[in-house]
């Protein structure tokens, strides 16, 4: 078991721009999503994922359903039940070499023995028995620079059943409610600019040699 409180996993966290969360979602008294608010407007860019509920968001945050192939992940967090978490890690040894493996952060009641081990065996730092709340908490953590907000997309299936798509825009204080249509893909301005996605990757080809990314994505929507 790898001991929370070292060095190594403060300076993972000073020097992380993002932090993925799996299990956040909108149901309020989860503590994965209270933890989008407890870490809120502390610096890190916080990306909640959660495929049910994928398409809203929290605080402004959009809720991804995955993490888009093309994205590197510097810190995941685990808000699942251990047969979840043990998925969600194996993924990540397939898809990620050990040189930009991500930190693996375990809350509580997302270990388990087994995945410990072979995290350990493959020589993967990983952190549990500790909540990362209350880890930034108690050692008064913030991140510098601050993770300037920009605006959000999202692109869903128009309602009229035309087959027709829609792509949107919100900006990086604003809230959306659960897709009620089908979400084709969702995301910041960072998740535009790596993500393999088909839509992302389209929404690049869009774009004017004269304009950044930013203006070239919302004048689409």
């Amino acid at each position: 078991m790898v001991e929370p409180t070292t060095t190594w996993v403060t300076n993972s966290l000073n020097t992380a721009r993002s932090i993925h969360i799996l299990g956040c979602g909108l149901n309020p008294e989860k503590p994965a999503h209270q933890a989008i608010h407890d870490l809120n407007q502390r610096g890190w860019r916080l990306v909640p994922i959660h495929p049910k509920d994928a398409g809203a968001s929290i605080l402004a945050k959009p809720i991804r359903p995955r993490i888009d192939d093309g994205i590197i992940p510097e810190i995941v967090v685990l808000f699942l039940a251990p047969e979840r978490a043990k998925s969600a890690v194996l993924e990540m040894l397939v898809k990620y070499d050990r040189g930009s493996f991500p930190l693996i952060w375990f809350q509580h009641g997302a270990e388990s023995a087994e995945v410990s081990e072979m995290l350990e065996s493959n020589n993967i730092r990983f952190v549990s028995d500790d909540c990362i709340v209350r880890y930034i908490q108690r050692n008064e953590l913030s991140r510098s620079p601050a993770f300037i907000a920009t605006p959000w997309f999202r692109q869903i299936a128009d309602a009229d059943d035309s087959g027709c798509s829609v792509w949107q825009a919100y900006s990086g204080h604003e809230d959306a409610e659960r897709v009620v249509t089908k979400l084709e893909w969702v995301g910041d301005l960072v998740d535009l600019e790596q993500s393999n996605h088909s839509i992302a990757k389209y929404i690049r080809s869009m774009r004017n040699q004269s304009e950044s990314l930013l203006d070239t994505a919302v004048s689409l929507a």
